[in-house]
């Protein structure tokens, strides 16, 4: 069997962290199986469809790396991807669940009520259902409005069934009414549309948060009318937000534009989006891309609810920098430069984000970090090199490592470190008395990263200007 999952937005905004959680379960267990990943758009709830919210969708997707096999901008061979275009596959199925006199037209109004009850009542009654073929076949040629409702089977005691995460699940038959298919609009209801396009798809796993488990008894039955081969059903466990909150749109989600927008990278994301109810066999926590694929599984994900936590998030963040290369970190954070605010820095911004790569937790953080080497306040910098420069032995260990910077053949980090122990050797300094005068020189500050890996970071005809602006 090969494996097929989808995850069904609506386009009424953006993604954020506890609805994505779905998309990132789909793919990585769908990955692991190598089967087939569906993006499908529930696009048919018009008044709350959001401009341009479906393409903020794709974009979201794409750079998480959550790419689909089957879906908008790609295809497939059980298209239309989007549900407001497989209007003819659903009439369809409502006619023949019709025929087999598991559905009927309703004619009472769309909310369920008891039209001899005082007060509307929580169930619908089953007045129409109890119409004879007759008045049914009058009034629906005199044009009379009417939904479409699902007979559920009277003989019906439970509807059950198996759920990978939180196991057997069994619903009595008198929470379940005869509920609607079809608006008088002619829009079908979430769950039949659900089901059909489940059905058409052959998705054989549907993994979404533990939100939409009130939703599977109807489905249950749908399916079951319909003779479908029933999928495997997994609820993922709530996600709730730092105040204990469940998340949403409007309640403490961060959207998955913002997390791009401030540096985080789509793989640490991915990564944290994993431990919101799944763990690792190994309990490891920092994981790769290929190694949450080889290890994802359902059998791994609990019930309790889970808990946003942003510090969480920025840790994992922060350990997936330390993975990178030095040169694959410089083209990230490379974007994200204010070269107007640091005119100074080199092109090759290499050495500089060197000294600073342990500071950060995402690529967003370099501007911030970078005022380290690179001041904004020239004029208290300028003033604490003069009080440097005024100290007769501060000057003679600037001036010996000077000297010292100006034999070396290569501005590496390694090699500015031996020539500044040779400086120092040179005019008797060593510890404090070498390298505190030569950082406040740098960077204003006795304490700091490596004294090389500053000089490599600020460059060579920086770091001059500096040493001689204390030296004048």
């Amino acid at each position: 069997m090969t494996v097929r999952t989808r995850f069904a937005p609506s386009p009424t905004g953006r993604l954020h962290l506890g609805n994505v959680r779905a998309a990132a379960f789909n793919w990585l267990f769908t990955r692991h199986h190598g089967g087939v990943f569906i993006l499908r758009i529930e696009d048919t709830d018009t008044e709350r469809n959001a401009v341009g919210s479906e393409q903020g969708i794709l974009d979201d997707l794409r750079w998480l790396g959550l790419d689909w096999d089957e879906g908008p901008a790609v295809g497939g061979p059980h298209g239309p991807y989007r549900q407001s275009g497989r209007a003819e596959l659903h009439a369809g199925a409502i006619e023949r669940l019709i025929a087999s006199a598991r559905a009927y037209p309703c004619f009472c109004a769309e909310q369920a009520h008891d039209p001899d009850a005082d007060r509307p009542a929580r169930r619908y009654a089953g007045t129409c259902r109890r119409l004879s073929a007759e008045e049914r076949a009058s009034r629906l040629e005199s044009g009379e409005q009417c939904v479409i409702r699902f007979a559920v089977p009277e003989d019906l005691d439970h509807a059950d069934f198996v759920d990978e995460i939180f196991g057997p699940i069994s619903f009595p038959a008198s929470d379940i009414d005869d509920f609607v298919l079809r608006r008088t609009d002619g829009r079908v209801t979430y769950n039949f549309g659900v089901v059909v396009d489940d059905i058409d798809m052959e998705i054989t796993h549907v993994i979404r948060g533990v939100g939409h488990l009130s939703n599977t008894p109807k489905q249950v039955l749908l399916f079951q009318a319909f003779g479908g081969v029933m999928p495997v059903f997994a609820h993922l466990p709530t996600v709730l937000g730092s105040d204990g909150r469940k998340l949403s749109k409007r309640e403490g989600a961060t959207a998955v534009a913002e997390l791009r927008t401030r540096g985080f990278p789509p793989d640490a994301v991915l990564n944290y989006l994993s431990l919101l109810g799944w763990s690792h066999p190994e309990e490891k926590e920092v994981l790769t891309r290929s190694e949450l694929v080889r290890a994802m599984s359902l059998d791994r994900v609990g019930k309790s609810d889970t808990q946003m936590d942003a510090e969480k998030l920025l840790w994992v963040s922060q350990q997936h920098l330390a993975l990178e290369s030095l040169g694959e970190l410089t083209a990230h954070v490379g974007q994200f430069i204010d070269r107007d605010r640091f005119p100074v820095l080199g092109a090759d911004a290499a050495p500089a984000v060197d000294v600073l790569r342990t500071r950060l937790a995402t690529y967003g953080d370099i501007n911030d970090h970078l005022e380290l080497l690179f001041t904004g306040d020239e004029a208290t910098a300028g003033s604490i090199r003069t009080e440097v420069g005024a100290d007769p032995r501060a000057r003679a260990v600037l001036s010996a490592v000077r000297g010292r910077l100006e034999a070396i053949e290569s501005w590496e980090a390694e090699g500015l470190g031996y020539a500044i122990k040779a400086g120092g050797d040179d005019a008797g300094a060593h510890g404090a008395g070498l390298y505190h005068p030569l950082r406040r020189v740098l960077i204003g500050s006795e304490k700091g990263p490596d004294l090389g890996k500053i000089l490599a970071g600020v460059g060579m005809t920086e770091a001059f200007r500096r040493i001689d602006e204390a030296l004048r």
